[in-house]
């Protein structure tokens, strides 16, 4: 599975548990689902997308600048 995020985010931006969660049942479900192996799975959210997210998450949670 590739994810198109900066290097050091693997799971996402922090305190985002959805996205987190999310790529973990992913990358699990492609166990099973690939087509061959080496097969490549894109996944479906940029980092421009996940940090936006993960700044809402901030601004609720109160430790946004």
């Amino acid at each position: 599975m590739f994810l198109p995020f900066m290097m050091g985010h693997h799971f996402g931006v922090p305190f985002h548990e959805e996205l987190q969660k999310r790529i973990i049942r992913t990358a699990l479900s492609r166990i099973t689902e690939a087509e061959k192996s080496g097969d490549i799975y894109l996944f479906p959210m940029t980092w421009a997308e996940a940090r936006l997210e993960g700044k809402e998450i901030e601004k609720k949670l109160g430790i946004a600048p």
